[in-house]
């Protein structure tokens, strides 16, 4: 029997969650970042659309199907060579436990970038969409398995308003109904996070499925050759999440930046 390890992971997060907001409340949280609050976010879909990569490159140093990535991986070394490797947009992990992440990572990455940062991490409160843009994030990943129609519904008007972008990922065709009219981008994730099983053709298949949608297409997970890019962006995809084939490496930026050069 296939463990489904999204459960187990939704069932951490809902306890961490409750911690934090016993911890520091809402209103704290606003008042401690009141000024960021005010600050203009940047669009991580026009960043996406204008670019002739389109590739979100991820900061993670580990991930519940591989182990440790990079376990000494720093904001500071790794996300300003991701910009000046040409990434279009960075993704950062803030989950803990699984990804070996934090929102402290989301912070300093805000300080050392202009990039789009989408916050990645299971949203599942809209206490989290707070949290994301106090710390810097400009978008935000919804994730269609770990919700409800309705959750995703009030999640993505609550980001809207707080100016934050929608990425929704899903991973069946089933799960396209999670669709609304405040999702900026629509990613397919080639990895069942309940058995963590990668496939790429999956966003192939879902891509005629997907077709009239509005939102901007991104394909996410298991992408580690230039052709596959170029094969993706033929068929009508114009974002790409790459992460492990950056981050097992030890120089992340420069794996991306010769990424790139292969693109051309």
């Amino acid at each position: 029997m296939k463990k489904d390890i999204l459960q187990d992971i939704i069932a951490n997060k809902r306890i961490e969650v409750a911690r934090q907001k016993q911890a520091v409340s809402l209103q704290t949280l606003l008042a401690l970042g009141s000024d960021r609050m005010e600050r203009d976010t940047r669009s991580m879909r026009a960043a996406l659309e204008s670019s002739p990569s389109g590739i979100i490159s991820e900061f993670k140093r580990k991930s519940p199907s591989k182990g440790w990535l990079h376990p000494g991986a720093n904001i500071a070394d790794v996300v300003p060579a991701y910009e000046a490797g040409g990434a279009s947009a960075c993704s950062i992990l803030t989950d803990g436990d699984f990804f070996g992440g934090s929102l402290g990572d989301l912070q300093k990455a805000r300080k050392l970038v202009d990039l789009p940062l989408l916050r990645k991490d299971f949203i599942i409160d809209t206490y989290q969409l707070f949290q994301a843009r106090v710390m810097g994030a400009d978008a935000v990943l919804l994730i269609a398995a770990a919700l409800t129609e309705e959750e995703c519904r009030i999640l993505a008007e609550t980001a809207h308003s707080l100016q934050l972008e929608v990425l929704l990922e899903v991973h069946s065709e089933d799960e396209l109904k999670y669709l609304n009219a405040d999702i900026d981008m629509l990613g397919v994730n080639n990895r069942n996070l309940g058995t963590f099983h990668t496939d790429v053709n999956n966003s192939f298949k879902l891509v005629d499925k997907m077709r009239g949608f509005s939102p901007l297409l991104v394909s996410e997970s298991g992408i580690s050759e230039t052709d596959t890019v170029r094969q993706l962006r033929e068929a009508g995809f114009r974002g790409f999440l790459i992460g492990e084939t950056f981050m097992k490496t030890e120089r992340p930026g420069d794996t991306l930046a010769d990424f790139i050069g292969g693109l051309a």
